[in-house]
């Protein structure tokens, strides 16, 4: 049993290590399509998904792996997806933008910017209707769908309808390439969001203890009937926004100086400073994160993929003669 206070650097390093991996994967080809690494955002995850009930619903975006593993989705399970493989959460039919998991009510992998806020609100909705008290709904995006319409029509109407959403706004300051202080005129987010007459602050996210601190605050808030609560959570991502990224747009100084404030090394200090944790007993939880590494690599290699006959099922409409024989959907096209 790991010790409470250990938890977080344990999941973190977890995160970290299945991300690393994913980016060797990636330029073996054995991961293909596009990948999008959380690498330096993993107090976000870490500080909030572990304070979620079973019971509570997770949205998030393409930059989703982390969320997946903490959620509880089983690390073989993601992996298999990233490679395409039947055996995957999504049945490798979503791949690493598109992670998916009902038995943990993990809601994806959203590829859209901003387009999983309305779906949030509306699993809130469904809960509030339903009388369903205690739940919540926690949505994790980019500060980029800030900009999108999505975002303002989810906050309204989580706001007037008093729905429990925890929007969780992962500021890392760029949306693909563009800085947040170039697209936006108020880049107080937190200040932006409170405009929905809800409660909103902003967090060090490169801090996970006070990352804990700020969500189990707002989910109090929420769980109480207090209604919606907006954090912007302020983080970096060390890498590129994707794997194709020629990342131009800023400079290595910056990358740099904000892999001076990494999450996990911080943290670990932190820990051995207080004599909770020592050098060894975090070498330790790197191995563990390792062995489970390789453990889902090996379950991803091994799994098949799907057959061709049953390439077109939870397809819809024509499908082509090279698929269907003749234009109609063939019997193993049935919507199931």
């Amino acid at each position: 049993m790991i010790d409470e206070r250990v938890r977080p650097l344990a999941d973190m390093i977890r995160i970290r290590v299945f991300e690393e991996r994913c980016a060797e994967l990636y330029g073996q080809s054995k991961i293909r399509g596009f990948l999008h690494l959380y690498i330096g955002e993993e107090a976000v995850a870490a500080g909030i998904i572990p304070q979620l009930d079973a019971d509570d619903a997770i949205l998030a975006t393409y930059r989703e792996h982390g969320h997946a593993l903490l959620r509880g989705v089983q690390a073989g399970r993601i992996m298999a997806e990233m490679y395409g493989k039947a055996a995957g959460c999504s049945g490798g039919r979503g791949g690493s933008m598109h992670l998916f998991d009902a038995a943990t009510r993990f809601y994806g992998g959203n590829a859209i910017v901003g387009g999983h806020l309305p779906l949030a609100t509306g699993l809130a909705l469904a809960d509030k209707l339903s009388g369903r008290r205690g739940r919540v709904t926690a949505c994790f995006f980019g500060e980029g769908a800030v900009a999108e319409g999505e975002f303002h029509e989810a906050m309204n109407l989580a706001a007037l309808w008093e729905l429990p959403v925890l929007f969780c706004c992962e500021n890392n300051t760029y949306a693909m390439g563009t800085s947040l202080a170039t697209s936006e005129s108020q880049t107080d987010l937190a200040l932006k969001a409170s405009s929905y007459q809800m409660p909103a602050w902003a967090i060090d996210a490169m801090d996970v203890e006070a990352t804990q601190r700020g969500a189990a605050k707002a989910l109090a808030t929420i769980r109480g009937g207090g209604g919606p609560v907006f954090l912007e959570l302020r983080t970096y991502r060390f890498r590129a926004h994707s794997m194709f990224d020629p990342e131009l747009y800023r400079g290595k100084d910056e990358v740099e100086e904000w892999k001076s404030r990494d999450p996990i090394e911080a943290y670990g200090r932190r820990l051995i400073a207080e004599g909770v944790i020592t050098n060894d007993g975090i070498d330790e939880l790197w191995q563990a994160a390792g062995d489970e590494v390789d453990e889902a690599v090996d379950y991803a290699e091994s799994a098949a993929f799907e057959p061709v006959e049953t390439l077109t099922r939870h397809v819809t409409g024509d499908v082509t003669d090279e698929v269907g024989g003749n234009g109609a959907v063939p019997s193993s096209g049935a919507v199931r």
